[in-house]
């Protein structure tokens, strides 16, 4: 079960005086009646929700900072907030803390391309920026499946990266630059539209850091123009071994799709129950391999991945040569998530990243613990960089079937370290990983990592509960530094 820092009576108990000394801050902006607070009791792993103390809602960056100053000032916890389509409870509240939403925040305050970059606020969705520069030909390449909701602010913080991050990288790949307004009344600026300097990564530390730093109020990132060309294919397979044995040829071979998704066939019948969009009737597995690029490069990548599938056993190649195909092939991978919804009306989206090479033993060994456990998994995900996504449904009214599926995603995501892989490869660790985390890392890491947290925030205010299976304060992180015979981390330059 989850665990969250245990509450402040007292601070509960200044409700409305909080509200209003926000509200002060954030005129028409703060939330506190516990009807209006329900609508932010939780992200999507909506097994979990909390009641926050109360919700503030900035419109600037200005009201950030200073909503983060009264927070210094009072001791208050802070818990960021995008569109709420964090899947490993990163944004679950606390009870006696100030959830911080930035979804009032979303402007795009500059297009620039002759630099080929854009400046927003945090609560612009991932789909609008594409939308902003398409006319002109760009994009912006990672594409989360909730991109139509998900916000900027929420794919930095938990370094997402979608469909196309085989070729194009994840958030922190197309991240230039920030600014995060830091506990007190501090900002920070890191990066811009220039090509990273030497010394220490900052930006590769705040992308993904979930909220345990600060809160990013702006995001410069880089966008890429529309290549000539664009081609799917749609591959079915006999068994799922063999898809994964086809994953493994195509990328060995040097060939790297702009996409390359995997789907099993419970998932394609969800799918096709869904939304029909047509995959083979009879197979077991399918592939969807995007590529992309100059005409000639296209149509020889083209050959290459047909005949690496015929070699694996492929029982299916269509080329998807018109938009129209194009569309709808894709429209049934976007889908599969709300797809789930006709299985059970409750699922865990596991998120786990291995190397290529194992996939079919993973496969195997998820179809093993889905018989041990008597639920339903689908396998969907991103296949070319090993990204699992396995969908555990199952009905939370059924006694015991909330924790069984738990305990088959904790065996999932073991099984990914065991395997050369690691926890999280988008969605994070929030709430729903932390338990695990020594699977992967020891000690020492751990009390690294919460250094590093101290740096940003001394009295662990923002985000508590989140990703660490036990926070230690920081003065106590000092005492284990000094008894080791190393200098305190409090004697470390401040940034």
């Amino acid at each position: 079960m989850i665990e969250l820092p245990a509450p402040d009576r007292q601070i509960i108990a200044r409700r409305a005086e909080i509200a209003a000394a926000l509200s002060a801050i954030v005129p028409d902006g703060v939330v506190s009646d516990q009807a209006t607070l329900r609508a932010y009791d939780r992200d999507a792993l909506t097994a979990y929700g909390q009641l926050p103390l109360v919700c503030v809602l900035p419109v600037s960056a200005d009201q950030v900072s200073a909503v983060l100053s009264f927070a210094s000032r009072e001791g208050l916890r802070i818990v960021p907030r995008g569109a709420g389509t964090s899947l490993s409870g990163g944004a679950l509240p606390l009870a006696d803390g100030i959830l911080l939403g930035l979804s009032r925040m979303n402007r795009i305050l500059e297009v620039d391309y002759d630099n080929r970059c854009v400046v927003v606020q945090p609560g612009v969705t991932n789909a609008n920026v594409t939308r902003a520069v398409q006319a002109k030909g760009f994009y912006y390449a990672p594409d989360p499946s909730s991109q139509i909701a998900c916000t900027i602010g929420g794919n930095v913080a938990e370094n997402s990266g979608g469909i196309h991050c085989l070729k194009y990288g994840l958030t922190t790949h197309n991240l230039l630059g920030v600014e995060m307004a830091l506990i007190g009344s501090e900002r920070l600026r890191i990066g811009g539209k220039f090509a990273a300097g030497g010394g220490i990564d900052l930006l590769g530390i705040v992308c993904g850091s979930e909220g345990l730093l600060g809160i990013v109020t702006e995001a410069t990132l880089r966008i890429l123009p529309r290549p000539p060309v664009t081609r799917t294919i749609l591959i079915g397979f006999r068994c799922a071994a063999d898809a994964g044995q086809c994953v493994a040829e195509i990328i060995g071979q040097g060939i790297i799709p702009s996409a390359l998704e995997f789907m099993d066939r419970r998932c394609i019948d969800a799918v096709e129950a869904f939304c029909a969009p047509g995959y083979p009737a009879t197979a077991e597995a399918i592939l969807i391999a995007e590529l992309d690029g100059m005409p000639a490069e296209v149509a020889d990548q083209l050959g290459a991945v047909s005949a690496i599938a015929d070699g694996c056993g492929a029982t299916d190649i269509n080329d998807c040569s018109g938009e129209a195909d194009r569309s709808r092939v894709w429209s049934g991978r976007k889908s599969a998530f709300g797809a789930m919804g006709r299985l059970k009306p409750d699922m865990l989206c596991m998120d786990g990243t291995i190397p290529r090479a194992v996939l079919p033993q993973m496969l195997e060994r998820i179809s093993q613990l889905s018989e041990q456990y008597g639920l339903i998994c689908c396998n969907v995900f991103h296949a070319g960089d090993g990204n699992l996504h396995p969908l555990i449904v199952f009905d939370c009214m059924q006694e015991g079937e909330l924790e069984r599926a738990e305990a088959f995603g904790a065996d999932i995501l073991k099984l990914c370290v065991q395997m050369g892989g690691v926890l999280t490869g988008e969605h994070g660790v929030g709430v729903e990983k932390k338990a695990l985390m020594p699977e992967m890392f020891s000690d020492a890491d751990l009390a690294q990592q919460q250094r590093l947290k101290c740096a940003f925030d001394p009295h662990s205010q923002l985000n508590p509960g989140k990703v660490f299976p036990v926070l230690h304060a920081c003065v106590e992180l000092g005492r284990m530094h000094v008894r080791k015979g190393r200098l305190p981390f409090a004697n470390l330059p401040r940034m």
